[in-house]
C-alpha cells in the first residue's frame, strides 16, 4: 500500500504563484510516473503535468511556460510550481503516482487540493 499526502493549495490572485507537493510513502516500492491532474466543477479530470522516473516531463498546452513539475526521488515527492496563475486554473488538483511494489503494479491518487485563482 502506498499513501499519498498532498499540500500547497489555496486562494491566490491572478498572476500569483502556488507550489503543490505530493509525498508518497509506504512499503518498498518503485515509482515510475508522478503527475498532477486537475478537475474543475462540471468538467472531466485532465492531465496538467507528468514526470517519469527517467526524467521526462510532459505538460498540458494550457500550462506550458507557467507550470513546472519536478521530482525529488530520494523523498518520493513530486512538486508543481505554478506561476502566473489564471482564473481558468481554478480546480481541484490531484496527484497521481504509479509504479510497482512487491511485483504488483499500482496506481494511486491523492485526496486532492483546491486551487482557486481570483480576478
Amino acid at each position: 500500500q502506498v499513501q499519498l499526502v498532498e499540500s500547497g493549495g489555496g486562494l491566490v490572485q491572478a498572476g500569483g504563484s502556488l507550489r503543490l507537493s505530493c509525498a508518497a510513502s509506504g512499503k518498498t516500492f518503485f515509482i515510475n510516473t508522478m503527475g498532477w491532474y486537475r478537475q474543475a466543477p462540471g468538467k472531466q479530470r485532465d492531465l496538467v503535468a507528468v514526470a517519469t522516473s527517467g526524467g521526462s516531463t510532459n505538460y498540458a498546452d494550457s500550462v506550458k511556460g507557467r507550470f513546472t513539475i519536478s521530482r525529488d526521488n530520494a523523498k518520493n515527492t513530486v512538486y508543481l510550481q505554478m506561476n502566473n496563475l489564471k482564473p481558468e486554473d481554478t480546480a481541484v488538483y490531484y496527484c497521481n503516482v504509479n509504479g510497482r511494489s512487491y511485483g504488483v503494479n499500482f496506481d494511486y491518487w491523492g485526496q486532492g487540493t483546491q486551487v482557486t485563482v481570483s480576478t
